[in-house]
């Protein structure tokens, strides 16, 4: 079933009622989105997200986004719809964009991370369309990964972390953004978008005038419940040690070689995140190439799966370079600092005495 597809065969279906029928009986399905798979349940089933939260081994504070298949759907799960909302719709939906609304009754507290607000989003992707619609209307749908882990772009990489916890997955073959979609607040004084994504902030900008980000991440032992996927625990992160070098492209390249070469003695296998522009010069085990600096959309569907393909080669010690923040960019870093912890090299003039933060 693949993204571009408006037409579905009769097995095609077929298969997509099924699994429907396994989201209305209380079961989880695996299915693709625009963005990255979705792991999906009956949103208005508190049940349900009990067992989203379980197979992915999530926090209950870390709310969900209830998918929706048709805009005036949203009407039933909140309690205001304000004329941003409408405007962004009209802009951005169906699409990789996610509004965060006040709550209705409607739906309970453990798809919301127990907050009166509700993410909602309205993807583009006719797979996740049809199921949704097939589902009885209201999905909820983190990403199909164990929690913690990068975020799946293709079915096998769901198989591999939900494989025994959840009753089907579809198969849509590679995922056409590879990032999770941009939040935005609607719920304060102005609009603050909460995580950035393929929608730019750019973009929003040009619809609603002037939108604040949260430029801050909230700490593991924060107090405060997060709003929105993603705020407040570890995320995206590889199995083994990462760490984000900034600065002019030689140095960069120099001061990976070397620390690939201290590691290597230490006895740990090192792998990079490169462009292509410098791809060749890296000396490490394992060299990734993800994309052109030319080409944000390319780095932002590569991402996800170069730090799996990391964790299948076992590499323990991984250099990446970093990336501009404008536009696309802006999602790229936020992905890519939570993968490492926050440790990340600025390299200056003279860059020997630099040390990883965070």
């Amino acid at each position: 079933m693949k993204e571009n597809s408006t037409e579905f065969t009769a097995e095609e279906e077929a298969a997509l009622c099924q699994a429907g029928e396994i989201i209305k009986n209380g079961g989880l399905v695996a299915f693709p989105t625009e963005t990255v798979y979705g792991l999906g349940g009956d949103a208005l089933n508190p049940a349900s997200s009990r067992k989203i939260y379980a197979a992915k081994g999530r926090p209950s504070d870390n709310p969900l986004i209830v998918h929706i298949c048709r805009f005036e759907d949203i009407r039933e799960i909140v309690s205001e719809l304000p004329e941003e909302a409408i405007k962004i719709a009209d802009a951005f939906w169906p699409g990789p964009l996610t509004m965060i609304l006040p709550k209705s009754r409607a739906v309970p507290r453990e798809t919301t991370g127990g907050l009166d607000t509700v993410a909602v989003r309205f993807p583009s992707h006719p797979v996740a369309r049809r199921l949704i619609e097939c589902s009885g209307g209201y999905v909820a749908a983190p990403s199909a990964n164990r929690s913690g882990k990068p975020s799946p772009t293709c079915a096998g990489y769901v198989a591999e972390d939900m494989a025994g916890r959840i009753e089907m997955i579809i198969d849509g073959g590679q995922v056409g953004i590879g990032l999770e979609s941009t939040i935005i607040d609607l719920t304060e004084e102005s609009p603050r978008i909460l995580r950035p994504g393929y929608v730019t902030q750019e973009m929003l900008d040009h619809v609603l005038g002037k939108v604040d980000i949260d430029v801050t991440i909230l700490d593991s032992d924060s107090g405060q419940a997060p709003k929105a996927p993603g705020m407040k625990y570890r995320h995206y992160a590889p199995e083994g040690r990462l760490v984000i070098v900034e600065g002019e492209p030689e140095q960069v390249v120099a001061y990976i070689n070397r620390h690939v070469e201290e590691d290597r003695e230490k006895g740990e296998k090192t792998g990079v995140i490169g462009t292509t522009e410098v791809l060749e010069q890296y000396r490490a085990d394992v060299v990734k190439c993800i994309g052109s600096r030319r080409a944000q959309e390319d780095i932002a569907r590569n991402l996800f799966s170069v730090l799996r393909e990391l964790d299948d080669e076992k590499v323990a010690s991984i250099y990446s370079e970093s990336f501009p923040e404008q536009g696309l960019g802006q999602a790229i870093m936020n992905r890519l600092r939570k993968a490492a912890g926050h440790r990340i090299v600025r390299l200056p003039a003279e860059e020997g005495d630099s040390r990883p933060e965070g």
